[in-house]
């Protein structure tokens, strides 16, 4: 088959479910993967294409990410493509995250994307290579309040992806991560209360949230052609909200 194939996980809504559309617009096929198998069958069932499958998995299980990766490869003859997404947060006080919930999120958020590479990296290689893309965030460049475990997950994610670029290029494998700022999806909506919403705005230099579209947009560079000489970097779109360090929204108001 020549088609190209991409694994997208936590592709049940969200930035997932945007990658795994701008996928199928770029005409490759797409194995739809996410813990959630009732949202995620909805979702497939509401693409109504041929192009994309579904696939429910847990990617902290290495049986399950296995046979994710058995199936996509029996679905579609190659994987050219992996996109880490899927991803857990847990928002409470250092002191008060439990070692249960630390270990939930770094097993989602670290060991996912680790034990997906390794899954897929030798089936990449087979026909050529090909491109992975760990979703990160802007938690894993800049600390904050309440996200201990998830920040330091994400934080983690950043060097695990110079280390799977490093080890992989040689056969040809390239290894990215985009770290979106504050993104406008139907969580964020749901808690982030209009003072949350405010503060980000005034710190962010662009003045908005950005779009689950525009995530899905640097991710598909990222695996395409125009980014054949790129591996072991952190794209950080956020509308410039790392670029502006802390500086104070008021005086940049009145520069």
């Amino acid at each position: 088959m020549t088609s190209k194939v991409a694994i997208v996980t936590g592709a049940a809504r969200g930035i997932g479910l945007a990658v795994t559309r701008r996928f199928l617009a770029e005409g490759w096929h797409v194995t739809m993967v996410d813990i959630e198998a009732e949202a995620l069958l909805a979702a497939h069932a509401a693409l109504d294409t041929d192009d994309a499958v579904a696939r429910p998995c847990d990617v902290s299980d290495p049986v399950q990410v296995r046979r994710a990766a058995a199936a996509t490869v029996e679905s579609f003859g190659r994987i050219d493509a992996v996109v880490n997404n899927a991803g857990i947060a847990v928002f409470k006080p250092l002191l008060d995250t439990s070692f249960e919930e630390w270990s939930r999120v770094l097993a989602v958020n670290l060991n996912g994307p680790f034990l997906m590479v390794q899954e897929t990296a030798r089936i990449m290689a087979e026909t050529g290579g090909g491109a992975v893309v760990n979703i990160g965030s802007i938690s894993g460049l800049r600390a904050s309040t309440l996200r201990v475990a998830y920040g330091t997950s994400k934080a983690a994610l950043m060097h695990l992806t110079k280390q799977q670029a490093t080890e992989l290029g040689e056969i040809g494998v390239r290894v990215n991560l985009i770290a979106p700022g504050p993104v406008d999806t139907a969580m964020a909506k749901e808690v982030h209360t209009p003072a949350i919403r405010a503060d980000y705005h005034d710190a962010i230099p662009l003045n908005r949230y950005g779009l689950e579209e525009e995530i899905a947009n640097g991710v598909f560079f990222l695996c395409s052609d125009q980014a054949s000489y790129i591996t072991g970097q952190t794209l950080a779109v956020d509308g410039g909200f790392d670029a502006a360090g802390i500086g104070l929204p008021t005086l940049r108001k009145g520069s």
